[in-house]
């Protein structure tokens, strides 16, 4: 999934995985695991993700590939937050080496609403999870029932930086993507159900492709 901050990725690739029963690989899920429980690259990650940074391309692109080298995503899996340069692109495409061609999902948001739903965000304090913004704020967590705690990377300030660094780096993902006929642009300025339902269209046009033999 391509889109910048507060588009609805980690939303939309969790309800993706459940519908196909299939792993969803978040790098922020595994760095924000290796912080809770102390080790140095998790902690190192944490700092740069806090001041809105993104972790360099070599400990994302290990992240992925160990994660891509396990059993359980054989038969599929949603990416969420990788690739988030070129160069993570291009090392996902030798990843993908004899798979099916990998489906992209651009999902557009205007920058006011990006702003707007990333300040007013809420995740759990214990899994991460991210709370339904469509249901009423318990305070707890639906996952775990761990508090629900504003992420440190939501402040206003760091919002816009992320944004910005989103601009710069990630947004040219487009164009290296551009042309595929596996790429599908989705207007995640709707509901959760009308963008879930736009994504499951994209991804039946996909294994049309795939069983096409597209490359």
């Amino acid at each position: 999934m391509l889109g910048p901050p507060g588009a609805g990725k980690g939303t939309q690739a969790t309800r993706l995985a459940r519908h196909y029963n299939v792993p969803k690989v978040s790098t922020g899920d595994i760095l924000r695991e290796s912080a809770a429980a102390g080790t140095a690259l998790g902690l190192e990650a944490r700092a740069r993700i806090d001041q809105g940074n993104l972790v360099s391309d070599e400990v994302a692109i290990a992240i992925v590939r160990e994660r891509l080298s396990r059993q359980d995503v054989a038969f599929g899996f949603i990416l969420d937050g990788f690739p988030r340069t070129v160069a993570q692109a291009e090392a996902l495409d030798e990843m993908m080496w004899g798979r099916s061609p990998l489906t992209v999902l651009h999902i557009v948001v205007p920058v006011d609403v990006l702003v707007g739903r990333l300040h007013a965000r809420r995740i759990c304090g214990v899994c991460g999870t991210n709370a339904d913004p469509t249901k009423p704020d318990v305070g707890v967590c639906a996952n775990c029932g761990g508090a629900l705690v504003t992420r440190a990377d939501d402040d206003e300030q760091v919002v816009r930086n992320r944004l910005q660094i989103y601009e710069n780096r990630t947004a040219p993902l487009v164009n290296y993507y551009q042309g595929r006929p596996t790429l599908f642009t989705i207007d995640g300025n709707l509901s959760p159900d009308a963008v879930a339902a736009a994504m499951k269209d994209a991804l039946a046009s996909a294994m049309g492709v795939a069983q096409g033999g597209a490359r």
